[in-house]
């Protein structure tokens, strides 16, 4: 009985697994079809990947949502542990319930909500102070900022949970100042945890586009809005090729990080290990 059942949750893996990678593996695939048209195949060809690269369009897309990612992620990182640190390390302080459902907000409110009531506030602060004179690049940018910082914070604040706080208090003892404590102690062992929030920010304002769509503005289209513009009129063949170049850039992003990841780790089991061998 138990074997039958571990055969039917090995078939429902699989097939929950073919139903994910199947369709990605197929556009792939469709990305090389000579044929203007996408279902029919019309033989091997790079012609729109070509067709891609020239596309002045594209790679103004690609640029804003590139920039827009790199300056989300990083300071939706320094936010978000910021915030973190806060949570844990302040203990229960005037406010907390208040602070803490601020940053779960973002995470549990749709992302129409969101991006509707940040549009009405940018359109309100234009109103009083006249800015954000135009909605684009700034605008998207703090909206991607405000949401991806409460995924950074729950990361970090998972990470500073299961901390062992005891290092922490022997370099205390030792005469270091919290400041130094936190440079050279706390931070290095949330290394991980703000890799995995920073790449985590960085996919999240990629793939954005309900929020996106709410607070840009004429001529500040991101790779989303543009992907989605065009399969509206029909979907192509060099948007095929779009796609597997971000799955291609994503996948390199993925395994460099779980590579330094794991290294980072085997470094910290070795030096638990000399430090296991020199206390005895």
């Amino acid at each position: 009985m138990i074997h039958k059942r571990s055969r039917w949750v090995i078939a429902m893996l699989c097939f929950g697994l073919a139903f994910l990678y199947v369709p990605i593996f197929l556009l792939i695939l469709y990305s090389f079809n000579h044929s203007k048209l996408v279902p029919i195949w019309g033989g091997f060809s790079t012609r729109w990947y070509t067709v891609l690269f020239e596309s002045p369009e594209v790679w103004e897309a690609v640029m804003l949502s590139l920039r827009i990612a790199l300056i989300n992620a990083t300071f939706a990182t320094l936010l978000g542990t910021l915030a973190a640190l806060a949570m844990v390390r302040f203990g229960r302080f005037k406010g907390r319930t208040l602070f803490s459902g601020m940053i779960s907000a973002p995470l549990v409110m749709p992302e129409v909500i969101t991006g509707l009531s940040l549009l009405l506030l940018f359109i309100t602060l234009a109103d009083i102070i006249g800015w954000p004179g135009a909605r684009g690049f700034t605008t998207i940018t703090i909206a991607h900022i405000t949401f991806s910082m409460a995924y950074v914070a729950v990361i970090i604040q998972s990470r500073l949970i299961g901390m062992d706080q005891s290092i922490e208090e022997a370099a205390q003892d030792l005469g270091a100042k919290p400041l130094r404590v936190l440079w050279d102690i706390t931070l290095p062992i949330l290394a991980p945890g703000m890799l995995a929030g920073w790449l985590l920010a960085f996919t999240l304002s990629l793939d954005d586009l309900v929020i996106a769509s709410f607070v840009t503005g004429p001529g500040s289209n991101t790779l989303p809005i543009l992907i989605f513009s065009r399969i509206k009129l029909g979907l192509k063949p060099d948007i095929n090729a779009l796609a597997t170049l971000i799955i291609l850039t994503v996948s390199i992003g993925v395994l460099l990080a779980a590579w330094l990841m794991w290294r980072q780790e085997k470094q910290r089991m070795q030096d638990r290990k000399m430090a296991s061998r020199t206390d005895h």
